[in-house]
């Protein structure tokens, strides 16, 4: 997967970002009246007409792009990871009624995937073909 990114620094517009900022400024007497700056992560892949993705984060302007790439995409690996935990390992099939079941059920489902994930990670296990 490849694609091209750009930051940029942004302040943030809307009722929702003012009345963050005055609440975070201590009200109308202590704050300035400026919105925080923030960085826009843009993709911009190529051959599209425009960016398809868009991330707005409130890091600090000397954090790396790579590093900002690889946060904004994890949550892809995230998304795959539980698609995983409900269809490979069954985390959706539970039918019971009591927390004590629930709760098992849920334990299992996650020591299995901790048990798919260590395999995955150690380079003696030979793969199937």
């Amino acid at each position: 997967m490849t694609s091209r990114f750009a930051v940029l620094t942004v302040r943030p517009a809307g009722k929702q970002s003012l009345a963050a900022a005055q609440e975070a400024g201590g009200g109308r007497n202590r704050w300035d009246g400026v919105l925080p700056t923030r960085i826009l992560l843009v993709e911009w892949p190529d051959g599209q007409d425009a960016p398809p993705d868009y991330w707005i984060s409130n890091l600090p302007a000397t954090t790396p792009v790579a590093d900002l790439v690889r946060w904004a995409k994890m949550r892809w690996r995230i998304e795959h990871d539980y698609r995983e935990l409900k269809h490979g390992l069954g985390l959706d099939h539970f039918e019971g009624r009591t927390w004590r079941g629930w709760h098992h059920h849920v334990t299992l489902v996650t020591a299995a995937q901790a048990f798919l994930a260590l395999r995955q990670l150690d380079p003696k296990v030979l793969t199937p073909a």
